[in-house]
């Protein structure tokens, strides 16, 4: 395990009021921050080397371990994947007695190993070494045999283990995790990786939802567009509403142009201020020009736009002026935009 003379050892003293499990608890995190602070500091050219590896692979890279290190190895190769670096895992025990074929000389191999001497990871040297694939190592011992034989190693050794026996693989994980996620990061800026194209790893999620669905996706059109001409009897604008169940009507003149919205909240507020509901005609009391969006904006956006204003629908209008959808809070409910 690399050691660093400057580091500070974590103190032993319970804090005032601290259990002792929670000491034991600040103990571990403080071993954990240091740990994560000392390796910053050993970032060097190595790094580089392995980003400009992974950056010039034409297939994927494989991220390999074993034991602790491999569960580790697994999510580093999950967060490459969901950032713009295909990548996938290959358990070194089962690489060795046939998944080794799904290596080819076009992919990059990122081994770790906190020993840098793991039987299962070292026995991968000479059959990677025949196929001519580039192998990226990140080991906790500079001088290991996995090290040494690495065209890149990063260096992700710790002091000490938060482990009070100093045997668990606790701050070590912790630092190959870390590194891995560096990695991943380094990798997605020097891509230009977008937000979109994260969203299109994600679908599924909601954060992928917020990012890909548009308003067009989950809007009400056609015959669930509610919508009455200008100058119609209030009654009829009330019978519109009760009809589409979306708390609103859109109200249009004669050449189909949204000119207001007439709303449940409109509804209260005539009721407030007029006694002879029969006379009235819904341009007489509704909300002019009303809010509105167009149909290609995200969902995420109508999503504000309702808060911002307090609304719970909204009437979607093409760039003529024209409705062509309605969009209410309970569809972006359903959809998981929200």
């Amino acid at each position: 395990m690399s050691t660093d003379a400057s580091t500070p050892t974590p103190r032993n003293t319970p804090a005032e009021g601290d259990s002792a499990m929670r000491a034991s608890a600040r103990r571990t995190l403080q071993v954990e921050e240091l740990a994560l602070a000392a390796l910053s500091k050993r970032l060097d050219t190595h790094f580089d080397r392995a980003c400009e590896l992974m950056l010039a692979c034409r297939g994927r890279v494989v991220v390999t371990g074993m034991g602790k290190s491999g569960h580790i190895a697994g999510k580093i190769a999950a967060t490459l994947a969901s950032t713009g670096t295909p990548a996938f895992f290959v358990h070194p025990g089962e690489a060795s007695h046939g998944d080794l074929g799904m290596i080819t000389p076009g992919d990059v191999v990122l081994a770790l190993s906190n020993s840098g001497e793991t039987a299962e990871v070292t026995a991968l040297l000479p059959l990677l070494k025949r196929i001519g694939t580039p192998l990226i190592s990140m080991t906790g011992r500079p001088g290991s045999t996995l090290a040494r034989h690495a065209d890149a190693h990063l260096d992700a050794g710790v002091e000490r283990e938060a482990c009070p026996l100093d045997l668990a693989p606790t701050a070590s994980t912790t630092a190959a995790l870390a590194m891995g996620d560096a990695l991943a990061v380094a990798l997605l800026e020097a891509r230009g990786f977008t937000a979109e194209e994260f969203a299109l790893s994600h679908p599924g999620g909601s954060l992928g939802k917020r990012l890909l669905l548009r308003v067009c996706d989950l809007m009400h059109q056609g015959d669930r567009l509610p919508c009455v001409p200008l100058g119609s009897p209030l009654r009829d604008a009330l019978l519109e509403i009760t009809r589409q169940g979306l708390g609103f009507t859109c109200v249009v003149d004669d050449r189909n142009r949204l000119i207001g919205v007439y709303t449940d909240g409109d509804l209260r507020r005539t009721l407030d201020q007029h006694q002879d509901l029969g006379s009235l005609t819904v341009d007489e009391v509704m909300t002019c020009p009303g809010k509105r969006i167009a149909p290609d904006v995200l969902a995420a956006e109508a999503v504000r736009v309702m808060e911002d204003n307090r609304i719970t629908a909204l009437a979607v209008v093409d760039e003529n002026g024209h409705p062509v959808g309605a969009l209410h809070m309970h569809d972006l409910l359903r959809s998981g935009v929200i």
